[in-house]
């Protein structure tokens, strides 16, 4: 296939930005049209990266031809080969569903769904159709993130015992907030402006611990190597009080053979996420650091010892979603492992461990997907 036909469903997930400029980048994509989902409650302001102004900003970039007010008269009127679905995070399932039922191939934000059951209907649907979908975590395309990976596994720092992870920033529409692909200046939101978005909407799928501790559970799953087994989590509503969603959160995941910790701010300033990820072993410490050229890999050996590693390029051609997406639907081969569609299944179990436990307020055991639900 030279040319795919492509279109967006949902602008309330400001990483749209990115991503559809991603595929708009590759000579393959044709775009043909896009539809916001309806949000559960209006916005009150069109400021940057709220979902009418992320939609307006890329119609006029990427030159998207049409919009539809509704997502499903869409899919009824217009052909697809990949849908992108950047929608709040209680509507991928249901998007998922419907294109898989057109026969089309999603590219799905991060995390997979708010919980493993809707992710099972979104596989399932999928399998049915003998269609595709890739799950598109950001760290993904950073080398450093893959250089990580290589040194645990080449035994540098022994077997990994812990994996820690801390992401945050002031909230997704909070003033200290940064998002790659646009920048503007303008006035901060006011609390009922920010809580009238389904960031801070726990029936949308807003709040830190799905929209942070995601990575922390996708990151420990690929680094490790191996299926969490039980999590504990934590979540709480700390200075947003205009909205229901938790600002603040923490997962603690046991592994067979090492445990993992994952937490989520959107009350963290500029500055204070640095080290990104740190995984302890039975001989050094591999730390993820933020240098003035990007992030990089440095191990800690003991004895004042220490070993930086050079990041290696990403495969030509397939250093972002968009480029690994079609270069798999063109040949047959599989998409890199994080965004595969059975790993984010285990990665969501993981959270969704951290979820029931957060309400429950006990160990919850990480249900495994292809036993228990038959896949």
């Amino acid at each position: 296939m030279d040319k795919f036909k492509v279109g967006i469903i949902g602008f309330g997930h400001m990483h749209i930005n990115n991503v559809a400029q991603l595929y708009g980048d590759r000579p393959e994509v044709e775009w043909v049209a896009c539809a916001d989902t309806k949000p559960a409650t209006p916005e009150l302001r069109k400021a940057p990266y709220t979902r009418e102004w992320n939609k307006e900003l890329l119609m006029e970039k990427l030159g998207i031809p049409k919009s539809y007010d509704c997502w499903r008269e869409m899919l009824d009127k217009e052909q697809f080969d990949i849908i992108v679905v950047t929608s709040e995070n209680a509507q991928h399932a249901d998007i998922v569903v419907a294109c898989a039922a057109k026969g089309i191939n999603v590219c799905v934000e991060k995390p997979m769904a708010v919980s493993l059951a809707d992710g099972l209907r979104m596989a399932r649907a999928v399998r049915a159709a003998g269609t595709k979908m890739v799950i598109n975590w950001p760290t993904t395309w950073t080398p450093a993130a893959r250089t990580m990976k290589k040194v645990i596994d080449s035994g540098v720092i022994g077997r990994p015992l812990q994996v820690k992870w801390r992401a945050g920033h002031t909230g997704p529409l909070g003033s200290g907030a940064h998002h790659t692909g646009v920048s503007e200046n303008a006035a901060p939101m006011t609390g009922p402006e920010r809580a009238a978005t389904w960031w801070h909407q726990v029936a949308a799928g807003g709040g830190s611990i799905l929209d942070f501790c995601c990575y922390g559970a996708m990151l420990s799953r690929w680094w490790l190597g191996e299926q969490a087994v039980s999590a504990q989590g934590l979540r709480t509503n700390l200075e947003s009080q205009y909205g229901d969603a938790d600002d603040n959160s923490v997962i603690v995941a046991q592994f067979p053979s090492a445990m993992a910790i994952f937490e989520g701010s959107w009350t963290t300033w500029d500055g204070a996420e640095i080290p990104a990820g740190i995984v302890y072993g039975t001989r050094g410490t591999a730390v993820l650091l933020n240098g003035p050229d990007g992030q990089f890999v440095r191990a800690y050996l003991g004895g004042g010892k220490k070993q930086d590693f050079e990041n290696e390029p990403l495969p030509e051609g397939r250093e972002t979603i968009a480029g690994d997406f079609i270069y798999a639907l063109k040949t047959g081969e599989p998409a890199h492992t994080t965004i595969d569609m059975d790993f984010n299944l285990e990665v969501l179990a993981i959270l969704d461990a951290g979820v029931r436990s957060s309400f429950t307020h006990q160990v919850e055991l990480v249900q495994n997907p292809a036993n228990n639900f038959n896949l």
